[in-house]
């Protein structure tokens, strides 16, 4: 089995992704847009993750490998492939899918409460329960619902967090791959977003609250990676 993922900025790798991959013994693949771009057929792989990253969904100007990318994720979508999109990587689902992407409300970034909405009925996510959870989050944008998604999760700053979509296209806007590591890679890379706000934590608080967290986040990403690869 094949897992293949797009990383857009060297600072925001799988994570714990990577770990629950080799744990499976699944062999992993990657494109590094920021640096080349080198992608299997879609045909070839069983399973799809599209990671975070700073730029926005309409930054093909910038960076007009987010194109390619795009019709990747569709070419994927459309061959009935499993598929994972983590805060960018959620955004550039929404898209391809033909939802509007824009600033949210607040920016989000640090530790705060996601609540599952208890009327899914995708089985996709029922695996997580209907109990509210801490997850990571660092995002100033949102998207709209897809056409015929399952509106799965939201947070008070952002209602739209998390959809699925055929029962196996899974967007995420908060990250539970994330670990400690990767947390102070983002603060160090993108400091200058963390301007005072209603939902910015500060550096120090988020580092002194991420260990306790951070178990809890690989658990449920455990059970998110599961179940997307049992349908692979």
């Amino acid at each position: 089995m094949r897992l293949h993922y797009f990383q857009h900025v060297p600072f925001e790798d799988p994570g714990y992704i990577q770990e629950w991959a080799q744990k499976k013994n699944i062999r992993i693949s990657a494109t590094h847009g920021y640096r080349d771009w080198q992608v299997p057929a879609a045909a070839d792989i069983d399973f799809l993750v599209i990671m975070g990253g700073p730029m926005g969904v309409v930054d093909e100007g910038k960076y007009p490998w987010l194109a390619a990318e795009k019709k990747y994720i569709e070419g994927a979508i459309k061959l009935g492939k499993p598929v994972l999109g983590v805060c960018l990587g959620a955004q550039m689902i929404a898209s391809v899918l033909g939802a509007r992407v824009y600033a949210n409300k607040y920016k989000e970034i640090g530790w705060f409460k996601v609540k599952p909405r208890g009327d899914t009925a995708s089985s996709l996510w029922s695996i997580q329960g209907k109990k509210d959870f801490f997850a990571f989050h660092w995002h100033g944008d949102t998207f709209d619902l897809p056409s015929g998604a399952v509106h799965v999760a939201s947070s008070e700053a952002c209602p739209h967090q998390a959809f699925v979509y055929d029962d196996r296209v899974l967007g995420l806007q908060f990250h539970l791959e994330s670990t400690l590591e990767g947390i102070k890679r983002l603060i160090q890379n993108c400091r200058e977003d963390m301007k005072k706000g209603d939902f910015v934590q500060t550096e120090a608080q988020i580092l002194e609250i991420s260990p306790g967290y951070l178990p809890t986040t690989h658990t449920l990403m455990d059970a998110v990676l599961n179940g997307l690869f049992s349908i692979a």
